[in-house]
């Protein structure tokens, strides 16, 4: 956590093909396959920025792909297993039944 607290860094968000975010330290070139999403700042708020605006961690094509077989689900709440009382009630239905 000191560590964190030390770090004087500037870091962007990068996005990829697939939409995922990672964040990147300003002034080393951005790896291929992955663009500037314009958010900049320390690494606090620029993970703050990306929890904000990636909702749904499944890869873009894994999104498509199950949108055209009709498998479309709503993505969770958050990566933490923080789900809404419907869904949780629905899961439970469908294991008792």
């Amino acid at each position: 956590m000191a560590e964190e607290q030390d770090d004087t860094q500037v870091y962007r968000v990068v996005v990829n093909h697939e939409e995922q975010y990672s964040i990147w330290p300003v002034g080393r070139d951005i790896p291929a396959g992955w663009q500037a999403d314009g958010t900049e700042g320390s690494k606090a708020q620029c993970l703050e920025h990306i929890e904000e605006v990636w909702t749904d961690m499944r890869p873009r094509s894994l999104r498509e792909r199950m949108a055209k077989s009709g498998m479309v689900q709503r993505p969770r709440a958050d990566c933490r297993g923080e789900h809404d009382e419907d869904e949780a009630v629905e899961r439970g239905a469908a294991r008792a039944g």
